[in-house]
């Protein structure tokens, strides 16, 4: 039954190379959904295009449904999943820090890597710049490790285990959420997308 041990069962090296694997598809799928290009993703914050919203959305969705009904039908013990620890107010200003940057430059750290594997200089830049900031902030890390390990620490929190629900509720519920918010985002990207855009991407 999953998850497997995928070390124990493979060893190391075939390990290293299933995640080698994994990231070129990964990237590749993210090249084809049109994710290697500064102007697609910042078109999203414009509104007039929101197919990173869809993506990303319909991979969350998809991976939940997956998750859950393979639990239930018993291919899959939901309680060997690693869950990360919640951190709230550590993710919430590391998520603020997160949306500047991707704003200001058109990537997030993984669109950026396909960006630059694909000779784009913008990506190349943007990768030179996220490597500085990470080195920065690993030399800096003692200043404020106590409060990034313990502010708004909630442990492995889930959103059933939050609202004291069952799993299949917060399935339904995030799947009701998700198909309204394909509906807005599709009226919204049509609206937006009419309006002249006075040389915005």
């Amino acid at each position: 039954m999953a998850p497997f041990d995928i070390n124990l069962s493979l060893g190391h090296y075939w390990l290293n190379f299933f995640y080698v694997v994994t990231g070129i598809g990964f990237g590749f799928a993210l090249e084809r959904a049109g994710f290697g290009d500064s102007r697609n993703l910042a078109a999203q914050f414009y509104l007039r295009d929101m197919r990173v919203f869809k993506v990303m959305f319909t991979a969350i969705v998809t991976a939940m449904l997956l998750l859950f009904w393979s639990d239930a039908l018993g291919f899959l013990d939901y309680g060997r999943v690693y869950v990360n620890p919640t951190y709230f107010w550590t993710a919430i200003i590391g998520g603020v820090v997160f949306g500047f940057g991707f704003v200001i430059g058109g990537y997030c750290p993984g669109t950026a890597l396909v960006s630059m594997s694909t000779l784009k200089l913008d990506g190349l830049f943007f990768v030179l710049g996220l490597s500085i900031g990470m080195f920065f902030f690993g030399e800096t890390i003692g200043f404020y490790r106590t409060f990034w390990d313990t502010s708004g620490f909630y442990g492995d929190v889930t959103l059933q285990d939050f609202f004291g629900v069952s799993a299949g509720v917060v399935v339904f519920g995030v799947v009701l959420m998700a198909l309204g918010m394909f509906w807005a985002a599709e009226k919204v990207e049509a609206y937006f997308a009419a309006k002249p855009s006075g040389g915005n991407p």
